[in-house]
């Protein structure tokens, strides 16, 4: 297990990111760019993403971290329901649709992985450490840093 000290290290963060561009840029493309009302609702979800993952970790306490996690893993599926919509109507081909999906239940399940770290853990989050001794183990958190996940 890897020490995290900042979110932008956690896997499933930088998996999220790619996400959030890879809905970006399909967006942009054919008709899916003049569905406006469609399109910022799923750029929307798959941002929330990242930002439930990184508020998450930046309250320092594994209890809120697990809820913004599973905030961010109902985010995951919305913009997985998005995905289901948008190629029904073609606004995205097969090749897209599949691998966007695929990377969208893989980030889920890391999600998940992290949610259960998280819940085995015998720290409650570096809010609870002994602020006086920073070099005290107990003040990082201590997370499997790629989640079991491969994008």
């Amino acid at each position: 297990m890897a020490t995290i000290q900042d979110f932008e290290d956690l896997a499933i963060y930088q998996k999220s990111r790619v996400l959030a561009k890879q809905v970006y840029e399909i967006t942009r493309q054919g008709e899916f760019r003049y569905n406006s009302r469609f399109v910022q609702q799923i750029r929307a979800a798959a941002g929330s993403i990242c930002d439930n993952i990184a508020e998450g970790f930046e309250r320092q306490s594994n209890k809120e971290f697990i809820n913004f996690l599973y905030i961010s893993k109902g985010s995951c599926g919305e913009v997985r329901s998005q995905l289901n919509r948008a190629h029904d109507v073609g606004f995205i081909n097969d090749d897209t649709y599949n691998q966007m999906y695929v990377d969208c239940r893989k980030l889920s399940a890391g999600i998940l992985n992290m949610i259960n770290s998280l819940k085995a853990a015998d720290i409650k989050g570096s809010r609870y450490a002994n602020p006086s001794n920073p070099s005290n183990p107990s003040n990082q958190q201590n997370f499997n840093s790629d989640n079991n996940i491969n994008l």
